[in-house]
């Protein structure tokens, strides 16, 4: 179910969603480990996010699994993702989330 203010894309295990990025940054943020409770500083990898399925949306989806963020690395340095969506599918949960990825040209 997306959120109310749609301010952040938050992927559900198998449910498919198309989103199209505007732009990217690296940021450095605290989150509260799930394990342990505790704060931790973690870097992540943040895109703009313009189009959410078929819809015109102004949200973010931010990326802390390096795993995923590899996925994108062909497209970071020239913003060649501005030319594709991408379909992403979560699969599984927790130590053994990962991502199916679909690149679809514009």
């Amino acid at each position: 179910m997306p959120s109310v203010l749609e301010n952040y894309v938050i992927l559900e295990v198998g449910v498919p969603r198309r989103l199209h990025f505007t732009d990217h940054g690296f940021l450095r943020k605290m989150i509260t480990d799930p394990v342990t409770g505790e704060g931790a500083s973690r870097n992540t990898l943040v895109f703009m996010v313009d189009r959410l399925d078929a819809h015109e949306v102004k949200a973010q989806y931010s990326i802390i699994a390096e795993k995923h963020a590899l996925q994108f690395e062909p497209y970071l340095t020239d913003k060649s993702y501005r030319d594709y969506d991408f379909i992403i599918t979560k699969i599984g949960e927790g130590f053994r989330t990962s991502w199916s990825l679909q690149v679809i040209p514009r």
